[in-house]
């Protein structure tokens, strides 16, 4: 209990200055475990409040993106095709679209895109197409690429511009709802299919644009889900045995990948929570 000291010949004071001063003096009687606790719990509110300032809202416009190249080697392979819609995100409306063909001598991934090397040699406006390309990236606010880790290396190399923009991967960053029973990292083919789009073709760089373009028309829940796809990403590594393997495949791990020998991935901090075994952050 608090005392006050007041000399027996002071004259009393009244009610109401009594009452302040005493709030005054136990106010500065706060012991200092609950500063602390106070302290503490102001810190963790604010670091909560600072990683959620730095998602930005809903982007306005996203420009979706794919790459074709000539192999899996950036070091050695060439992007030989590019293919970006912009897109609105309110609107759900295409507002540009665009691909072109980058000169190359040869095509090891013929096969797969069916880009003979010696049409991307033909003649054509290559210098306007970069320019308006790059003015496309300019008016969005991020990049959205499937398997965007793969897309954006080419990017700063050679003829191709350096992006300096957010991306968003629809494959990694993206958790689509579970009521399209989509795997846990969907190719495009499956994306599509999922939301009812035609699939007539594929490994064409627009092609696969387009399918993204309207899996998002079709997408009701895009904003929220493209504000979850910004949230910061940590990379972590599954805590797990061989004979658990099949957890962190299912849950979109990658072997061998980010970290060697191990199972890792990138993920918000709200979606580690919600996995079934244990993990170890490797970022600081």
């Amino acid at each position: 209990m608090f005392y006050l000291d007041v000399k027996e010949e002071q004259k009393p004071q009244k009610e109401g200055e009594q009452l302040n001063f005493l709030n005054r003096k136990i106010k500065e009687k706060v012991n200092e475990t609950d500063k602390d606790r106070v302290v503490k719990s102001f810190s963790k509110l604010n670091g909560e409040r600072d990683e959620i300032l730095n998602i930005k809202a809903s982007p306005e416009n996203i420009l979706i993106l794919d790459t074709e190249t000539t192999g899996l080697d950036n070091a050695n392979d060439d992007c030989l095709e590019v293919g970006s819609i912009l897109f609105n995100i309110k609107s759900r409306s295409v507002l540009a679209q665009q691909s072109f063909l980058l000169p190359v001598e040869n095509n090891n991934a013929e096969k797969i895109n069916n880009i003979p090397a010696e049409i991307t040699r033909l003649r054509q406006p290559l210098f306007e197409a970069i320019k308006y390309f790059e003015s496309l990236v300019e008016v969005s606010d991020v990049i959205v690429a499937h398997n965007a880790e793969f897309d954006r290396k080419w990017f700063g190399l050679k003829k191709l511009p350096q992006i300096e923009k957010q991306w968003i991967c629809s494959m990694d960053d993206i958790t689509w709802p579970s009521d399209r029973q989509l795997k846990t990292r969907p190719s495009v083919r499956d994306l599509a299919l999922a939301y009812g789009v035609p699939v007539w073709n594929a490994h064409r760089a627009l092609t696969d644009c387009i399918y993204l373009a309207e899996v998002f028309k079709r997408c009701v829940e895009l904003e929220k889900l493209l504000i979850r796809a910004l949230e910061p990403k940590v990379l972590i590594r599954a805590e797990i045995s061989y004979d658990q393997r099949h957890l962190a495949k299912n849950a979109g791990f990658r072997w061998n990948d980010a970290i060697k020998g191990a199972w890792s991935r990138r993920m918000s901090r709200r979606d580690i929570a919600k996995l079934e075994f244990p993990v170890h952050e490797i970022d600081s």
